[in-house]
C-alpha cells in the first residue's frame, strides 16, 4: 500500500545545531505512527516541516506519492495536514471563537458573522471540549483548557494527516482518555496520524509502528508489537534506563519550612490549609481547574487577591511579589515554561542568573564572568543540551528550556520548590533525571511541592498527596495508602472503595480546615 507521507533525505539545520541529518521514513495510510527520541533529536522539527511551519534545507516530502513543498501552514493545510503543537501558539486577546475559525472567519455581507463563527467553534470543540465557552477570550483559559482547543483547532479543519507533538502533555487523565477516543474516531475515518510523545503507555497503546529519531537521525522504525518498553528507550537514548521514577523518599521529614492556613483567592481556591517539612514532597492531585497551579502561583506573589496566613521558617510571611518569595527562599518552576518561566529572547546564563543578580552583582554592576561560570555549572548538572550558555533559550527544544528553568531555581539555592508539571514534555531519559534530582533535593533538607497531572509520577516521588476539587481540600493520602483508583475517586468526588482482604485501612479525607 502507498504510504500517506514520505520523508526522503531531509536535512534541516538552524544556527549552531544540525536538527535533521538526512532522514529518510514513511508513514502508512490511516496509521497512528510515533515519533520518538531524546529532547533535540529532531522530532518536532520533522513535524513542522510537514505542517509548513520550516522548509528543508534538503530532500522531499512525498504525500500520497506526490512530491511536496510547502510556503507555510496555508498550503499545508490546503493540501490536508494540521498540526497540534507541543508549545501553544494562539492569540491570547481574541476568543476561542476566533482563534479557531482563524484561517477563514465566516462573512457576511463583507462583515465577519460572529454568529456563525461561534456556530463553526462549538462543532469543532463539540469532540473534544464541548463545556469550554468559545465567547471566553482565550487567554483566560488555563493550559489545558488552551491544548484542547489547539486539539479541536488541527482536527476540526478536515485534515487528512494530523501531527501530534506532546498533545497530552499539560492534559488531566479525564481529558487524556477523551483524546484517545477522538484519534480512534479520526483513524476509523482514515486520517493518518502522526504522534511525538515521551509517555511511553500513550505510543504502546495508540501507535501500530514508531519511527526512533536520534542526534537528528533516523535509527530504526519498527511495529510497536514487536518492541518492549525499555528496548525502545535504549533505541532512543542509546543506553539502558530501567526506572523511569525515583526511588521511594525515606518516610522521616524535618522541621516544617512551610505552612498555610485558609489560604483563598475569590474564583480561584478556597480555605486551603496544608503543611511542608524539611526533607518531604508533598503531592498535589487534581482535575484542570481544581486549584493547583494557581495555589503555587499565590504562594510566589502572583496573586493579590489571595488571603490567608503564610507561615515561612516558622515565622509569619506577607509574600505580594515574586522578589518577596524568592527572600524568603521559594522558587517556582511554572506549568507553562514559555508563558511564564522564561525570557525567550535572553541566553541560558541570562535566564538562569535572574533571581541571583544581587549575589553576583557589584555597586550595581553585574560580575559577567561569575555569571556565566554559575550557568555553565548548573547546565552541566542539568545536562542542558545547547550550542552555547549564550544561545538564546527560544532555540532550545522544550525538555532542554525546562532544564534551564529547574537550573535557574537550583543556582537559587531555593528550600522550597514548587515544581508545576516538571517532566511536561520531556523525555525519558531527562524525567528520570529530574525524578532523581527531586528525590536528591529532599534529601538534601529541601521541601518540594510537587503538582502533577501524571499520577504514577506523584505516587511515585511524593511522601504524601493533597487532593483537591473545585478549589478545596478534599483529602490526603500518605503515599504508603495512595493507589491510582483512590486519587481518581477522590479527584472526581467519587465514594472511596472499600479496601479488600490484606489492603491497609481506609483513610478519611482531611477536611479544608486551618492547620493546627
Amino acid at each position: 500500500m502507498q504510504p500517506a507521507v514520505r520523508f526522503e533525505d531531509v536535512r534541516k539545520r538552524f544556527p549552531g545545531s544540525v536538527a535533521l541529518d538526512g532522514v529518510t521514513l514513511e508513514i502508512a495510510l490511516g496509521s497512528c505512527h510515533a515519533l520518538c527520541g531524546e529532547n533535540g533529536a529532531g522530532k518536532s522539527t520533522l513535524g513542522k516541516i510537514l505542517a509548513g511551519i520550516h522548509a528543508p534545507d534538503g530532500g522531499r516530502m512525498l504525500i500520497d506519492g506526490q512530491p511536496v513543498r510547502f510556503g507555510g501552514p496555508r498550503d499545508a493545510l490546503a493540501a490536508g495536514v494540521g498540526m497540534v503543537h507541543q508549545e501553544l501558539a494562539f492569540c491570547d486577546n481574541l476568543s476561542v471563537a476566533e482563534n479557531l475559525c482563524l484561517g477563514a472567519l465566516p462573512r457576511r455581507g463583507g462583515l465577519t458573522d460572529p454568529r456563525e463563527t461561534v456556530r463553526q467553534a462549538e462543532a469543532m470543540l463539540a469532540e473534544i471540549a464541548p463545556d469550554i465557552d468559545v465567547r471566553r477570550p482565550l487567554g483566560a483559559l488555563n493550559t489545558a483548557q488552551r491544548q484542547l482547543v489547539q486539539i479541536a483547532a488541527a482536527v476540526g479543519g478536515g485534515a487528512r494527516i494530523v501531527v501530534f507533538d506532546e498533545p497530552t502533555s499539560s492534559l488531566s487523565q479525564h481529558d487524556a482518555e477523551r483524546l484517545y477516543e477522538l484519534i480512534g474516531r479520526l483513524r476509523a475515518r482514515g486520517v493518518t496520524c502522526i504522534y511525538v510523545s515521551h509517555r511511553m503507555p500513550e505510543i504502546f497503546r495508540l501507535c501500530d509502528a514508531v519511527s526512533v529519531l536520534r542526534d537528528g537521525r533516523h535509527v530504526d522504525t519498527r511495529p510497536t508489537s514487536e518492541l518492549t518498553e525499555s528496548e525502545l528507550v535504549r533505541l532512543m537514548i542509546g543506553r539502558p534506563v530501567t526506572e523511569y521514577l525515583a526511588a521511594p523518599l525515606a518516610e522521616a521529614a524535618g522541621a516544617e519550612l512551610l505552612r498555610i492556613e485558609g489560604l483563598s483567592s475569590p474564583g480561584r481556591f478556597h480555605d486551603v490549609s496544608f503543611s511542608l517539612r524539611a526533607g518531604e514532597v508533598l503531592g498535589l492531585a487534581g482535575l484542570v481547574g481544581a486549584g493547583r497551579s494557581e495555589i503555587a502561583e499565590a504562594l510566589m506573589g502572583l496573586d493579590p487577591a489571595a488571603r490567608g496566613t503564610v507561615v515561612v521558617d516558622g515565622k509569619s510571611a506577607q509574600i505580594r511579589t515574586p522578589r518577596q518569595a524568592i527572600r524568603l527562599g521559594i522558587g517556582l518552576v511554572p506549568e507553562d515554561r514559555k508563558r511564564q518561566g522564561l525570557v525567550l529572547q535572553a541566553s541560558g546564563v541570562h535566564n538562569t542568573s535572574l533571581p541571583i543578580l544581587d549575589r553576583l552583582s557589584t555597586a550595581g554592576w553585574i560580575r559577567r564572568r561569575e555569571e556565566r561560570s554559575v550557568a555553565v555549572d548548573f547546565f552541566g548538572r542539568m545536562r542542558v543540551r545547547t550550542p552555547s550558555p549564550e544561545t538564546p533559550v527560544a532555540g532550545l527544544s522544550g525538555g532542554n528550556q525546562q532544564k534551564v528553568v529547574l537550573a535557574r531555581w537550583l543556582a537559587a539555592k531555593s528550600r522550597i520548590l514548587m515544581l508545576d508539571e516538571p517532566t511536561r514534555g520531556v523525555d525519558v531519559g531527562a524525567k528520570a533525571e529530574i525524578h532523581a534530582l527531586i528525590a536528591d533535593l529532599a534529601a538534601r533538607g529541601s521541601a518540594v511541592l510537587l503538582i502533577s497531572s501524571e499520577l504514577p509520577e506523584l505516587l511515585s516521588l511524593s511522601s504524601r498527596i493533597l487532593v483537591l476539587r473545585g478549589g478545596r481540600v478534599a483529602g490526603e493520602l500518605p503515599r504508603a495508602q495512595a493507589t491510582q483508583d483512590r486519587l481518581l475517586r477522590m479527584m472526581a468526588g467519587l465514594p472511596d472503595e472499600a479496601p479488600g482482604p490484606g489492603h491497609e485501612p481506609e483513610v478519611p479525607s482531611v477536611p479544608a480546615a486551618p492547620v493546627a
